[in-house]
């Protein structure tokens, strides 16, 4: 049995899941041999995966990545986007077997958080990567952003009862208000391409000393939500901050977007991750995040 990181572990559980860790042995073996791999240690930074060092029969060094089964089509939409983007902003994806949820892509580096980067740098890396992935993908066959403003609504309000209720009601309601507003704000005219998971622990450095994200959701969607997820991180900064705005009025002015869209992505996203962390038992950044989203709910009714 491979030594499956425990995130994944639970992850998989807690999606209903067990089968696939029982079967890995047999899947990793199965793809060893059809794709011709020689497969070396997991990498134990996984959440969603399990992740092996792999090398390809002419040397050539890779990952080999076997995605968690659960509802809905990740494997697919991850696949599009590294298609799509083609190697630019992201990591080149090298083969994909959708039927086995297991993907080979180049090996990379470290992630830009293992490199102490600060907070103002880390940002400039992120939001540049995450517009090159940006661009008009009509025909992907991906969620919008308007699907996933109304998931996120939904998995809100559940995981909140679901956990135990471990913030206000007014921060899950504040949170509900932004995903309502980007659900209404949608236009497939305007919608492109978004990597859907933009952070620090997503972009690992490459072998020219430049960046690459990693793991996408894959979503057609306005801009503004990638930018989302960066006011989603790091909520320690945000609650120091006189002023926790002013990350997202930084975010806007770098890449030309709307600011209150940054904004509002960013509580809907700060409120469900906080919440998934709490179920999984992810602290203190579960903490962190629901008692950033409580300060900032508390601003916006005060």
């Amino acid at each position: 049995m491979p030594d499956v990181p425990e995130v994944v572990r639970r992850k998989a559980v807690a999606a209903g899941a067990q089968d696939w860790l029982d079967r890995l042995p047999g899947l990793i073996a199965s793809l060893e041999r059809d794709w011709e791999l020689r497969l070396g240690a997991v990498y134990q930074g996984g959440t969603e995966a399990l992740v092996l060092a792999a090398d390809l029969s002419d040397g050539t060094p890779a990952v080999l990545k076997l995605l968690i089964p659960r509802p809905g089509d990740h494997a697919r939409h991850e696949a599009t986007v590294l298609r799509l983007a083609g190697g630019s902003g992201c990591a080149r994806l090298l083969r994909a077997d959708l039927g086995r949820s297991a993907l080979l892509l180049e090996r990379l580096g470290p992630a830009l958080s293992d490199l102490a980067v600060p907070l103002p740098q880390r940002l400039a890396v992120l939001t540049d990567l995450a517009a090159q992935v940006w661009r008009p993908a009509p025909d992907a066959g991906l969620p919008t952003g308007r699907r996933k403003a109304r998931w996120l609504a939904e998995f809100i309000a559940a995981t909140w009862e679901r956990t135990g209720r471990p913030c206000p009601e007014r921060t899950v309601a504040h949170a509900l208000d932004c995903c309502a507003r980007r659900a209404a704000a949608h236009d497939d005219e305007r919608a492109v391409l978004v990597h859907g998971d933009v952070h620090q622990w997503n972009a690992l450095r490459a072998p020219d000393g430049t960046f690459r994200l990693v793991d996408p959701d894959g979503l057609l969607a306005e801009a503004e939500y990638d930018l989302g997820v960066l006011m989603r991180e790091d909520p320690e900064d945000l609650l120091s901050a006189a002023d926790p705005r002013e990350r997202s009025r930084w975010l806007a002015r770098r890449t030309g977007r709307d600011e209150r869209a940054i904004w509002e992505w960013g509580n809907a996203e700060r409120v469900s991750t906080g919440l998934l962390l709490t179920e999984i038992g992810l602290e203190p950044v579960a903490g962190d995040m629901l008692a950033a989203a409580t300060r900032i709910a508390a601003d916006a009714s005060a």
